[in-house]
């Protein structure tokens, strides 16, 4: 039986630490990419629309049964429903945590109508250890056709995403900087 050769790191690449737009780099691939609206640094801030640099593991995936096949990935999987969410509330004790909708402190909705989140990776910034405010819902995520900037989050076409997955394992790092 052949085992699953998962890629041991995903690299965001930027002209510099204020451009919104890069490439990501996995293996000998190199597709474009959209950052956050303030570029990338290394001290984020809840809200401040900045792509955390550093080097950040991997701890799951997400995805909308109906609007895309389930992907075949090494990485845990689950349906995104139409009451999930992810608190990015600093006070809150469920901060940067997956919640369910309705929820009493603030929360983005992870079920969107314009597709940038039909397949999610989530990204393990400001978990491990995890400090309020410090930045939360730190997703690899599907770009707009224009690659718009994204809140902080790295977003890739779909395809791409699609075609990525089945090399990405709970050992595959993401490296921004």
């Amino acid at each position: 039986m052949r085992t699953a050769r998962y890629l041991h790191q995903l690299v965001v690449h930027t002209l510099s630490a204020r451009a919104v737009k890069g490439t990501l780099q996995w293996g000998a691939v190199n597709i474009p990419c959209a950052i956050g609206r303030c570029g990338r640094r290394a001290r984020k801030r809840e809200r401040d629309g900045a792509t955390p640099a550093g080097v950040w593991g991997i701890t799951g995936a997400l995805y909308r049964a109906d609007r895309v096949c389930r992907p075949s990935t090494g990485l845990p999987l689950r349906r995104i429903g139409r009451a999930d969410g992810w608190c990015d509330a600093p006070s809150d004790r469920n901060y940067n945590r997956a919640i369910k909708h309705p929820y009493g402190a603030s929360a983005e909705r992870l079920w969107r109508s314009d597709g940038l989140y039909d397949v999610i990776v989530v990204l393990g910034h400001n978990q491990r250890p995890r400090f309020r405010g410090g930045g939360s819902a730190i997703f690899l995520h599907c770009a707009h056709d224009d690659f718009q900037p994204t809140e902080g989050c790295i977003a890739v076409r779909r395809a791409d995403l699609m075609r990525m997955l089945p090399r990405i394992g709970r050992r595959t790092k993401v490296r921004i900087g």
